[in-house]
This record gives C-alpha cells, structure tokens and sequence, in this order.
C-alpha cells in the first residue's frame, strides 16, 4: 500500500499528464486555427495590394509573379478566366494543369474570394490557397496566393516548446512546493495516527495540538475531546439502554392495541359464523341479527386497516390530495350524519352559513371533521357544537378535556391520553387529523381544560 506522500505525487503526476494533453491539445488546435485565419487574412490584404500593383507594372507577368515572391515570401498564380495559367512564381506554369475548378478559383466567382487548404500535386505540400476575381485592363484575371502549411506549422511547435518549457519550469517549482507541504503533512499525520492508536488501546490521551493550518488545528482540537467524550459516551450508553427499553414497551404496546383492534371484531364474526354453521335451522331473526353483526365488524375492520393506510401515507408523505370546491356546511352535517350512527342518541349543534365553500380534499377532509366528532362524542355527555365561517371551523365539547402534558402529545401516532386504556381506539385519529391539516396547509389549535371540554380549531 503507498503511503500519503507517494499517492500525492502519483496523483499529482497523472493530474499533470493529462492536463498536459488536453490543455496541449485545445492550445494546438487553437493556435493552428488562428495561424491559419491570421494567414488567411494577410493573404486577402496582399491580394489587394497585389492587384493594384498589377495593374501598373511595366514587368511581364511571369517576372510580377516571381518578384512578388521574392519580396513577400509567398507563392503567386496568375489565371485567366478560362482557367490557364498565366504566371507561376515556384513552378513551369507549362507543366500545369488547367485551374478553372479548383476550389479557390470557383469560390472566388460567388464570393469576395476563394480559400482552399489542399494539397498541391504540382509542388507537393500543402497549402493555404486564397484567391480572388479581378478585371485587369478589360480581362478577367484571377490571382491566388499560398503559403505552405509546413511553415505554419513550424511556427506552432517553435511557440510549442516555448510554452512546453514554462509548463515544465511551473511543473518542476510545483512539484517542489508540493513535496515540502507533503512532508510537514506527513508528520502531522503520524502525530494524529499515534494518538488513534493509544486510543484503540483504550489509553486516554488528553491533548493533540497542531499549528500547521486551521485544518490540522480543527482536526487535533476535536480529537483532544474524544477521550473526555468516550467517557461521557459510556455513560449515556446505560441511558440509551434504558430509553431503548422503554421504546420496546411502547412498540410492543402498539403491537398489543392492534392485535386488540383487530381481535374484537375477528372474535366476534368467528362466533356468530360458528353460530350459523353449527345451527342450520337458527330462527330467521336471529340469524338476520347474527348477519348484521358480522357485516358491522366487517365493516369495523375495514375501517381499521383504512386508518392504518391512511396513517402510513400520510407518515411517509405520498398522500396526494384532489383539490375541490366544497359547501363547508354539507360536509360538516354529512359528517356528523355519518358519525351519528355510532352514536344515535347524541346531539351535535351546527353554527355557521350555508353557502360557505373552501378548496379542500374533500374526501380527506370529511375525515378530519368526522374524527374531530368522534372525539367529542366520545369524551362529552352534552351537545356537541360545531361553528365554522369562511376563515376556519372549530369543534368544541364540555368534556373531560386534556392536561397540559398530554395536550403537547396528543397529535403523536399511536399516543394515547388513558395509556391503560388500548382498547378502546389506535390512537391514530388526530395524528391523521393533523397531518390532513398540514397537507391542506390550514393550522390545528387546540384549547382545553380539565373537566371543563376541549375546542380544535381548524384556520383556513
């Protein structure tokens, strides 16, 4: 395995390699394309210059061609339109082949010029051709200038070097650097590792100082406190036992008032079936009674797992909710119609007007004020009172209301008020009501007093 200051330098080898590649790379083809376009637009200037001087020269055109070579540096073609050559500065213009469709020459008839890089048969290397159409003393007569690429190319790998040579002066400076910070990193990295050990063997070292960089002070700083937290940790290690037992309890008092919930209506469909497969010939009534039963606590337990699924998607967040206008006072007395069937011999008071609407889920809000009925009707002898206007709705009961300490809980899943008393309800019902809120984004208030009754108040 290598150790700290052999992986730097490996990275950072490779980092400089490829680096080098690419950045050589983009800087080449950046360079050659630049060359090429600056080439090119000092062709198209000495075409310009070119031409005017063509057009007062006392010399022949072959002799204009060479000269102009000589003194630029270029290579020079003279065409007519026909596409002969007229004049060759590097070459027997007679050893030439017709140029009427060369790239350049054609390019030069549509546009202001012509710009070609190809290879030439005649000289044998490669060229940047420009080229462009005149009329020289009533004849048309084209003028191509080239540079070789060779040249070109020459002048990038001469700026290569030069930027090779920087780039391996800042590599070698670098490197230096490097490896003097990788060696002050290296012993503080030993001092850390030693005090790691010493831990390991439940030695308690106090103190790890480090004035290297705030880096290795903030890492030496947190490890002197290690030691005094391990101790701490073993402490609280008797605490988190003793709280972890107490959450078994209360999973295993969820679990028992589930298997309860659901015990109940099981025990009471098995017995009446039981009842009506041993005695075929039962008495009508009876056996109508006997099926009513069983449907109630069918229905009972498909209610439970609703509440239970409900109460899981709205815990995990993938209840969606189905936005609707709805008239406030139908749901509400829809609701306590509905609840009523519990509860036949209760009065619930409806306060509020008629043609209020809201945008709400209506479905998941039923289920809101149907709870919140529930509730009331279950904890509270007298009218149930339900007042609501186009801000908020409020369920207010004269019950037994709720402590302070229960009052902070009571939204909680699976929390209880009677904690003895599992049998009677999950618990599921205003941790379902409150998360229904949420998802509507309205707000639950609650307001209660011991003995004297308890108001939820819903804002819109």
């Amino acid at each position: 395995m290598l150790n700290f200051q052999q992986i730097i330098l490996k990275k950072f080898f490779s980092l400089f390699l490829v680096l080098f590649i690419i950045v050589g790379s983009i800087v080449y083809y950046w360079m050659k394309a630049f060359y090429i376009e600056q080439t090119k637009s000092s062709l198209v200037n000495s075409v310009e210059l070119i031409s005017l001087e063509l057009a007062h020269s006392p010399y022949k055109l072959d002799d204009f061609a060479r000269k102009v070579h000589d003194k630029l540096g270029i290579r020079v073609t003279l065409i007519d339109v026909d596409g002969n050559v007229l004049a060759e500065s590097d070459k027997d213009k007679s050893t030439m082949d017709n140029h009427k469709y060369r790239d350049e020459i054609v390019a030069s008839n549509r546009e202001s010029y012509g710009y070609k890089i190809r290879y030439s048969k005649t000289i044998e290397q490669y060229f940047l051709y420009v080229a462009k159409r005149y009329e020289v003393q009533g004849e048309i007569l084209y003028i191509r200038l080239a540079v070789q690429l060779k040249s070109i190319n020459e002048q990038i790998f001469s700026l290569g070097l030069k930027v090779f040579g920087v780039l391996v002066l800042f590599f070698i400076l670098v490197l230096f650097i490097t490896y003097k910070i990788n060696k002050q990193i290296q012993v503080e990295m030993q001092k850390i590792v030693r005090f790691l050990k010493e831990l390991t063997k439940k030695k308690k070292p106090t103190y790890l100082t480090s004035n290297f960089s705030q880096e290795f002070y903030t890492i030496t700083s947190l490890l002197s406190k290690v030691s005094q937290i391990l101790i701490k940790k073993e402490k609280q290690k008797s605490k988190y036992t003793a709280k972890l037992e107490i959450s078994n309890q209360q999973k295993d008092d969820i679990i028992s008032a589930i298997s309860h919930e659901f015990k109940n209506p099981i025990a009471v469909i098995n017995g009446y079936s039981q009842t009506l497969l041993d005695d075929v010939n039962i008495n009508p009534n009876i056996r109508n009674k006997f099926l009513e039963k069983i449907f109630k606590n069918g229905v009972k337990l498909s209610e439970l797992i609703d509440t239970l699924r409900l109460s899981i998607k709205l815990d995990s967040g993938q209840q969606s909710l189905n936005f609707t206008t709805i008239n406030l006072y139908e749901l509400v007395q829809d609701s306590v119609e509905s609840v009523k069937i519990n509860h036949p011999h209760r009065e619930a008071i409806i306060q509020g007007e008629q043609n209020i609407t809201i945008e709400a889920d209506g479905a998941l809000f039923g289920v809101v004020i149907s709870n919140l009925i529930e509730n009331a009707f279950k904890y509270s002898e007298d009218e149930v009172i339900i007042t609501f206007d186009k801000n908020g709705l409020s369920v207010t009961d004269s019950g037994i209301g709720i402590n302070a300490k229960d009052l902070e809980n009571i939204t909680n899943k699976f929390y209880r008020v009677h904690t003895n008393s599992w049998n009677n309800s999950l618990g599921l019902g205003l941790f379902i009501v409150n998360n229904i809120i949420r998802l509507h984004k309205f707000k639950l208030s609650i307001k209660s007093e011991e003995n004297e009754g308890s108001t939820f108040s819903i804002s819109f």
